[in-house]
């Protein structure tokens, strides 16, 4: 029931070399990229990753910070293949578990509930079992006698999300068109760390939006961080939508070339770097 603010650097400083870390989001929305950005800025590295990948995936992949990636897929969503993943993996930089969204889901579900694998028929028939050889299939023990996929806990050690608004104490709400999986995330992990656009009072969450909005309950949290912009350049809806510009620059820079000019900082750094950049342009 207490205060659970943090900044962002007192969230990484809780993180480890050699943990599960899971982000929330999808593809190239709501993403925790200020948490991301400081996570780059600390030593933490050899992490295993749970994500639906976007730029999170891209900037640690490109960072080296990726020992094993668990995905359906890497994307920024207008640009279909994440560009500095996929020159990471064409270096065969890291390990990929590559299985089906469906599978994943099950998978955030079997952890949520502290269960070793949930039954799932995604997956039966395609080349995930064979790519995915520590899959394992279960015969259903009832008259019906089907096969199933078994999809493994997708245990986490820590989860990092973003959110449009939560309280002190750990009330997430998302108002975008999409809570994606992140209410799961923090269920599935031991710890969660919530970023948001705006730390407001309890009552104003259920003020101006319904309460299913309400999408993280605090019991599931170990601390929040208010980070304005912190989604940046994924979208936030409706607070702001993805920075198409801006994640075309991403995409096509160099990555050296990227971290230098744009995550050398901090995150204040960052923001007017970005500023600036858009200021250049015009």
């Amino acid at each position: 029931m207490g205060d659970k603010t943090m900044t962002p650097d007192e969230v990484v400083s809780r993180l480890h070399s050699g943990m599960t870390l899971g982000i929330g989001g999808w593809g190239s929305r709501r993403k925790p990229m200020a948490l991301v950005r400081a996570l780059l800025r600390s030593p933490v590295t050899d992490l295993t990753v749970v994500s639906c990948g976007g730029p999170d995936v891209g900037v640690l992949a490109a960072a080296g910070r990726i020992a094993t990636l668990v995905t359906p897929f890497v994307t920024l969503d207008s640009i279909p293949l994440e560009p500095h993943y996929r020159a990471a993996r064409e270096r065969a930089a890291f390990a990929l578990t590559e299985i089906d969204e469906a599978m994943f889901l099950w998978g955030l579900h079997a952890a949520a509930n502290r269960l070793p694998f949930l039954p799932v028929r995604a997956g039966l028939g395609s080349d995930v079992m064979r790519v995915g050889p520590g899959l394992r299939t279960v015969t259903s023990p009832y008259e019906d006698g089907e096969t199933f996929v078994a999809m493994p806990a997708l245990r986490m050690d820590a989860a990092l999300v973003h959110v449009n608004r939560a309280d002190r104490r750990g009330n997430g709400q998302y108002l975008g068109p999409d809570p994606y999986f992140d209410d799961l995330f923090c269920a599935a992990a031991d710890t969660a760390y919530v970023s948001c656009e705006r730390i407001v009072d309890t009552a104003e969450l259920t003020k101006e939006a319904a309460p299913q909005t309400l999408l993280i309950p605090r019991h599931t949290v170990t601390g929040v961080v208010q980070a304005p912009s912190g989604a940046h350049f994924t979208s936030c809806a409706p607070d702001y939508g993805r920075d198409e510009a801006f994640q075309s620059c991403y995409a096509a820079m160099p990555w050296p070339k990227f971290a230098e000019r744009f995550l050398s900082g901090d995150e204040q750094a960052y923001q007017s770097a970005a500023r600036a950049w858009h200021e250049e342009r015009r």
